[in-house]
């Protein structure tokens, strides 16, 4: 077989450092953006996937398109307030949305442990074509593999979907400006408690249900308006905290929010303190982060707040126009910090 062209035999990672994959290189922190910038992005280098968006805009025959993957690894299946079908769904529409796509179009490929019930499989396909049909998209192509018992945990599913885009806007993290307001679709981290309360068998006097949900109307909305947006990203692996810093990086700017002003519910609070964990930092399946010119802010919240999945809406700060990739957290009691990406996996498996 030749070598290909400008082949380099050398990994850029460094593997002395981190020579088996561990569950933080999929956590949504740190580890997890060096695996995809000194691995991943050297591998299969091009000018779409360079732009790290959650999903990538290309255009054909005049027609802008967004096109996403993503795999669901969730455990357990079921979860208050939704399942791995559901879950699945959501997410490939959600990362379209954050590209200003209208979703069209799903792929669905399960990866299937021998001995997983025949009931339990045909749940989560039930659900998963009822949130499609929720969300406005269809299911037009699969795959199914079954692998040996013991070596696939139930149930994998991997997405792909496809959209268009009905605007001229570039939607994506270098389009963030200085004086931008930061906003929030609503309350963060109640996803991945509602998984840890249920796994770790935590019980609250309510029940954490997950946000799970599409975000694409509220999106679409905005479009429609005609809200000038610059920059949107769900709150996924990594929660808030690793969003900021994402966006921070790729502008290369200072991003200042308040934590007064961060919506966290009391019961979600809680667990994250009973668990030692950081609400910022918990993975959400239904909110996300908007990049709003200021003068835009106020008539974006009111439109965001009439959509059910949008109602608790607010505005959580700002963008500098000091040049540095960091993100500034104001406390409740005062003083200035930075917020920072985790360097482990506080959550493993929860999306």
């Amino acid at each position: 077989m030749p070598t290909p062209p400008n082949f380099t035999p050398a990994c850029p990672f460094p593997i002395q450092d981190y020579p088996q994959v561990l569950l933080a290189h999929g956590g949504g922190g740190r580890l997890m953006h060096q695996l995809i910038s000194k691995l991943f992005l050297p591998a299969f280098r091009n000018p779409m996937l360079e732009s790290q968006h959650d999903a990538s805009v290309f255009e054909i025959g005049g027609q802008r398109l967004a096109f996403t993957t993503d795999s669901y690894v969730v455990r357990p299946l079921f979860f208050p307030g939704g399942d791995l079908g559901s879950l699945a769904v959501h997410g490939t529409v959600n990362d379209l949305a954050m590209a200003g796509a209208r979703p069209l179009y799903l792929s669905a490929g399960y990866i299937i442990e021998e001995g997983l019930p025949m009931e339990t499989l045909w749940k989560i396909a039930a659900s998963m074509q009822s949130a499609a049909q929720k969300a406005g998209v269809q299911i037009i192509t699969g795959d199914t593999k079954v692998v040996d018992k013991g070596k696939g945990d139930g149930l994998f599913i991997n997405t792909a979907g496809i959209g268009v885009l009905e605007h001229a806007q570039k939607i994506a993290p270098q389009s963030v400006q200085p004086g931008d307001a930061i906003l929030v679709s609503g309350d963060v981290g109640r996803h991945g408690m509602a998984i840890m309360a249920v796994r770790e068998g935590v019980a609250f006097e309510s029940t954490i249900e997950s946000d799970s949900a599409p975000v694409a109307d509220v999106v679409l909305q905005l479009l429609r308006a005609g809200i000038e947006i610059h920059c949107l990203r769900d709150l996924t692996r990594g929660g808030l905290t690793s969003v900021l810093n994402e966006i921070s990086e790729a502008a290369d700017l200072v991003l200042q929010v308040e934590e007064k002003l961060i919506p966290v519910r009391e019961d979600v609070r809680a667990a994250c303190e009973v668990l030692g964990l950081d609400s910022f930092q918990v993975a959400c399946e239904g909110r996300f982060a908007a990049f709003i010119p200021e003068r835009e802010a106020g008539r974006a919240l009111e439109i965001m707040r009439v959509h059910p999945t949008a109602a608790g809406a607010c505005r959580i700060g700002h963008v500098s126009d000091q040049r540095a990739a960091k993100v500034l957290i104001k406390s409740t009691i005062g003083p200035q910090r930075i917020l920072d990406m985790s360097s482990g996996e506080q959550l493993p498996r929860i999306c």
